[in-house]
């Protein structure tokens, strides 16, 4: 059914819980995945003089080295894209560029009062030109 997932990844419980849901649909349905990491506001020596970051240096890359490695051991090899965008349009901009037919965000386990959805599964599901499914992560924080 979908061709091309991108999933929003964080250094967190529920980062990985999103991931780890990722990848399961992508292997059921033999989906090419794009795995997205975002850090904001870094500053250092290791940016290029139009902000972004020499690629291995980027403050991302040890996330997004271990977040590939547990995709290949599930037989996955994954896109990796690493961005100081903030999460909601890093992720929503690479799912348009790779012509992506299904997000995957976490729901930050958001309980108090009624708001279920974090701030970065609410923006993409109003700004997506596509398919987002939001994991329930409340029992991985």
């Amino acid at each position: 059914m979908f061709k091309t997932i991108v999933v929003s990844a964080t250094d967190t419980p529920v980062g990985r819980e999103t991931v780890l849901s990722a990848l399961t649909l992508a292997n059921s349905m033999g989906a090419d995945l794009h795995i997205v990491a975002t850090i904001q506001n870094e500053q250092g020596p290791n940016r290029t003089e139009h902000g972004g970051y020499v690629h291995d240096d980027h403050p991302a890359a040890p996330l997004l080295v271990s977040l590939r490695e547990l995709a290949q051991e599930q037989g996955i090899e994954p896109n990796m894209h690493a961005s100081t965008e903030s999460p909601a349009h890093a992720v929503v901009t690479i799912a348009e560029n790779v012509d992506a037919d299904l997000i995957v965000v976490g729901n930050k386990g958001k309980s108090s009062g009624r708001r279920m959805l974090g701030s970065v599964a609410s923006h993409v599901t109003h700004a997506a030109h596509c398919s987002v499914i939001v994991i329930d992560t409340r029992g991985a924080v």
